[in-house]
Formats: C-alpha cells, sequence, structure tokens
C-alpha cells in the first residue's frame, strides 16, 4: 500500500526560516511542496521519509530564497492491484460509493464492482444488497474492505475558477488520480456482515458431547 519514492528536486527555503537548524528547514520545505500532493505516475505522497543528500545553498537574486538541490524519499500511497484495503463508506452516488482511508478519500468503487442484486436508494442515499432475501446496507461511515482494481490517472487542465452571479464557485478542479476498487466477492464490504456470519456459523457449529463433563 506504501512505498518509498527517490525524488530528486530543486527546493527552496524561505528567509523566514532561516532560524531554524538547517536539516529541520530543509524537511519542512519538502513536506509543504510535497506532503499530500499527487505527483503524476508516482502516487499521493505522505511525508518526506528521509534525506539522501543536499548541495550547498545558493541564495536567489531578488529573492532572498536559499536554493538547494536535493535527493530525497517520499514515503507514497500507491496500492497494488489485488490489495485488500480497510476504509469507511464516506457517501453513495447512483454511480458508486465512495470511500474515506483518513487520509485520503480517492477511491472509488463503481457501481458495477458492488454485489449483483444491488440496488441505490434514493430516499436513503446507500446502496442496498439484495442477499437471499435479506437487505444489507452500505451504510455510510461502515468501516469495511474492499479490493484495487486499477488506479486511474486523470490529465489536469489548467484552474480555471467559474463563478455565478453571486461570486460562488460552481465548479472545482477536479482529482489527477484516483483508485478504483470492488466490493463484490466474499469477504468484502461492510466487516459488520462478515462477522455476524461467522458468529452464526461457529454457534450452529458448537455440539454438546455427552460425557465430556466428569
Amino acid at each position: 500500500m506504501f512505498i518509498l519514492t527517490t525524488i530528486e528536486d530543486l527546493i527552496q527555503i524561505k528567509p523566514q526560516d532561516f532560524e531554524k537548524p538547517s536539516a529541520q528547514a530543509i524537511k519542512d520545505a519538502i513536506n509543504e511542496k510535497y506532503a499530500n500532493k499527487i505527483v503524476p505516475n508516482v502516487g499521493l505522497c505522505i511525508c518526506l521519509w528521509d534525506l539522501l543528500s543536499a548541495t550547498e545553498g545558493l541564495i536567489g537574486h531578488g529573492t532572498g530564497l536559499v536554493n538547494v538541490n536535493l535527493e530525497f524519499r517520499m514515503a507514497v500511497f500507491r496500492p497494488f492491484r489485488g490489495e485488500i484495503i480497510f476504509g469507511h463508506i464516506k457517501n453513495s452516488t447512483p454511480e458508486g460509493i465512495t470511500i474515506d482511508l483518513e487520509f485520503t478519500s480517492e477511491v472509488f468503487i463503481p457501481y458495477q464492482n458492488i454485489f449483483e442484486n444491488s440496488e441505490f436508494s434514493p430516499a436513503e442515499n446507500v446502496w442496498i444488497w439484495n442477499s437471499d432475501g435479506t437487505e444489507l446496507f452500505l451504510d455510510k461511515g461502515e468501516p469495511c474492505l474492499f479490493r484495487v482494481e486499477q488506479e486511474e490517472w486523470i490529465d489536469q487542465r489548467p484552474t480555471i475558477v467559474q463563478k455565478d452571479e453571486k461570486g460562488e464557485i460552481i465548479e472545482e478542479r477536479g482529482t489527477a488520480w484516483r483508485v478504483i476498487g470492488s466490493m463484490n466477492q466474499a469477504g468484502l464490504g461492510p466487516t459488520l456482515w462478515w462477522g455476524e456470519q461467522e458468529e452464526e456459523e461457529g454457534e450452529e457449529g458448537d455440539v454438546e458431547m455427552d460425557g465430556t463433563e466428569e
């Protein structure tokens, strides 16, 4: 689910950070630029892992910024295909389900990848799986397991802010990357379903043996 990626880049240290120890100033600058950012064909950067090398800083003319060439490793979220991941249901629409992983919500389960005989309830905004006559709800906030099927990279256009007559933004820039998952196999979906099933099977399997007690 998490990988280490080596990155080489020119990082700029701001004058207000000169009072910090050099290592801390560099670390803060790297995290400010990369943490919680999506790097094309790399994944979602979480935080700096370690610093591999750094050149001497050069002060830029007229800016006061110190430019440092760095080589460092970032902890990156990029799950592999077939991986089973735990999350929570964030919201549901007729198109599918969005999963929250606490640090990102760029996980989407299309309706085609939900259990067969499932339908969306507009009244409750949830998906419902009809399992042999029993309705099982994929409720908002429910802990669940999903399988990673693929990742989707989306070309980003330049940021264009559109506003209505009241000055409110009517279109926001979409994500550049997201994970596409599935919940159509036994053991996937809300964990509560399968926990209850195991308990029922365990109760049915308990058999009292005569003569076992002294």
